[in-house]
């Protein structure tokens, strides 16, 4: 199997957390808004959906789904994310610790990585430990929040996603996939 075709998932969430860092570092507000904006007409339409599927099934059973609570939920969240997307954003301070612990785990999966490549005598330690090391710089930078305004900490999460993808990217191509386990015969 090619590389790009065993990696692909992997590559893909790499390109894409690169574009949504470049997205973040353009216009952090707007991109917000979109983002959100866009997650209330999904729910809007996820609520639509709950709500028809109730009335479509026999009332005995759709009784017994709360499906028309749920629906009808969906679809007023959906509703206020899209009149009111700034109400969320004003919430950012507690996305981006949940943002940084995150990363802090992302960081730790990296280390174990690190630690498994010298257990198992890869030669390959060394991507590993940078790729933690900056992993978890940047979750202890996000979760300790040094910046001056909000803008300036969306500004810096962009630049931690751009720099994570390419050296994900980077350790994948170099590194390449982590050892699997020997198989039964």
């Amino acid at each position: 199997m090619s590389f790009l075709k065993r990696n692909f998932n992997v590559i893909l969430v790499c390109l894409l957390e690169a574009l949504i860092g470049i997205l973040l570092l353009v216009n952090p507000v707007g991109f917000t808004t979109v983002i959100i904006i866009a997650f209330g007409i999904t729910l809007m339409m996820g609520g639509i959906v709950g709500v028809i599927g109730y009335f479509r099934t026999e009332p005995v059973a759709a009784s017994f789904t709360g499906a028309l609570v749920k629906g009808l939920a969906m679809l007023l969240a959906g509703i206020f994310l899209v009149v009111r997307p700034a109400w969320l954003i004003s919430t950012f301070p507690v996305l981006t610790i949940l943002y940084g612990i995150a990363v802090l785990l992302g960081g730790l999966y990296k280390t174990q990585w690190f630690v498994d490549a010298l257990r198992l005598k890869t030669g390959r330690g060394l991507f590993h430990a940078l790729n933690a090391v900056v992993s978890l710089i940047c979750a202890f930078v996000i979760l300790a929040d040094p910046f001056a305004s909000t803008i300036a900490l969306w500004i810096f999460i962009g630049i931690t996603l751009i720099v994570e993808a390419v050296l994900d990217l980077i350790v994948l191509i170099i590194a390449g996939n982590r050892a699997e386990p020997p198989r039964e015969v």
